[in-house]
């Protein structure tokens, strides 16, 4: 299987996480569906730790803290693409 690594990440207001993937696609991902589904996404609504956001080893997700993680093909399969 094909993983779709992350190449950088950008955090926008409003819980949006800008990802560009190194295939050259980029996506906005909106976290606030996936605060109401579930609890320990909760966290995120600070936006301190939201802006704390950094790409795990390798591109395979999005680590906040020991915690929070969210992996990379949530982020490619529920992300909206975008032009850049």
């Amino acid at each position: 299987m094909k993983f779709h690594t992350i190449k950088s990440i950008k955090t926008l207001d409003n819980l949006i996480l800008l990802v560009s993937f190194e295939s050259g696609e980029c996506k906005k991902y909106d976290f606030k569906p996936l605060i109401k589904k579930f609890k320990n996404f909760e966290q995120l609504k600070d936006n301190v730790l939201f802006n704390k956001a950094r790409i795990d080893v390798g591109g395979y997700g999005i680590v906040w803290n020991e915690n929070i993680d969210i992996s990379s093909e949530e982020l490619w399969k529920n992300g909206i693409m975008i032009e850049q």
